[in-house]
Order: structure tokens, then C-alpha cells, then sequence
């Protein structure tokens, strides 16, 4: 009795531990998190996010300071920048920042190819929202994927997510997604 009673628990549990395998990996319904991305480079994990400015800067506490976060890769129209009228779809990216990111905990990604900082003193990064589960969700990509941003490479040196945003932002102008459907080009 008590080895089919242990027979049937371990039957149990083995059916949990299958069906929990089948939930793709992240509690988010982001692009990048669906499809499985990890970092390529240098991370720094567990960055609270404090204030979201826009739809491509962010400020975290980190190491007790507040650090100015500039997303790679990508660049969002302007709602903030002074002497610059908010542009065509700017709000919808900074409300969809704003609402992704605002009190969450985030993991800095950093490109070597791009250095630590830009010429404004912020610190240059992916933005990966950290899951419950432990699952990371590429923000940078995910604001291309939905049309909320343009890939946008500063400087001569490609940056290591190119090719992956490029494609998204391809993918997004064909089907007319975002700002790609509701902008003047």
C-alpha cells in the first residue's frame, strides 16, 4: 500500500514537473521573452527601476545611486526632449515603458561596443525586465516588435543586437505595427 501510495505521488509529481516545462519559460507575454533570448554580454541584475522618463530612458538604483539608463539599439519618439514638439507616437512609447517598467526590477545588459556611457553621462544598456520566475524579457527588442521604436545604431560600430532588432523593426514596418502604421514616414 505504501510503496503504490509513493508510486502514484512520484507519478504526480513528475506530471507537474512536465506540464510546468510547457509554460515557455517566462511569466511575460513579451516578444523576446517568447522567443527564448538570453544576454550576450555583461549583466548586472537586480537594478529597481525608479523613473521611467520616456519610451528609451529610464533611471535604476544601482550600488545605492540612481543611474541614468539610455536604452542600445533603438530610439523612441520624443515626448521630453527640450525645444523638440512630442512626436508621432511618442506617448504611446513612453505610456508603454512607463506601465512595463515603472517598480519593476531590471538586469542591465552592456556592449563593449558601444561603451558605459553616451555623451550625455548616461549609462548605455539592454533593458531586461527580470520575471517572477526568474525569466528575462529583452525591453529594447520588445519596444521594435511592437512598433514603438526604430532601431537606431549611434556611432560607427555596430552594437551586438543588431541584426535582431533590425529584423524586428522590418517585421514591424511590413505589417504596418505601431508607429509604422499611424506615422507620417
Amino acid at each position: 500500500m505504501l510503496a503504490s501510495s509513493f508510486a502514484r505521488l512520484a507519478a504526480a509529481a513528475a506530471a507537474v514537473v512536465a506540464l510546468a516545462g510547457c509554460g515557455g519559460g517566462t511569466t511575460t507575454s513579451s516578444p523576446s521573452a517568447a522567443g527564448g533570448l538570453e544576454p550576450k554580454g555583461e549583466t548586472v541584475s537586480g537594478n529597481p527601476v525608479t523613473r521611467v522618463v520616456d519610451g528609451d530612458t529610464l533611471h535604476v538604483r544601482r550600488d545605492g545611486r540612481d543611474t541614468t539608463v539610455r536604452l542600445i539599439g533603438m530610439n523612441t519618439p520624443e515626448t521630453v526632449k527640450e525645444n523638440t514638439p512630442v512626436e508621432c507616437y511618442g506617448p504611446e512609447a513612453s505610456d508603454y515603458a512607463k506601465r512595463t517598467l515603472s517598480g519593476q526590477t531590471v538586469t542591465l545588459e552592456f556592449d563593449d561596443s558601444q561603451g558605459r556611457t553616451d555623451q550625455y553621462g548616461r549609462t548605455l544598456a539592454y533593458v531586461w525586465l527580470e520575471g517572477a520566475d526568474g525569466g528575462l524579457s529583452l525591453v529594447n527588442l520588445d519596444e521594435i516588435d511592437l512598433g514603438l521604436a526604430r532601431e537606431r545604431q549611434y556611432g560607427p560600430t555596430p552594437y551586438a543586437w543588431k541584426k535582431t532588432f533590425r529584423a524586428a523593426q522590418d517585421k514591424a514596418r511590413s505589417a504596418g505595427v505601431g508607429l509604422w502604421g499611424a506615422c507620417p514616414t
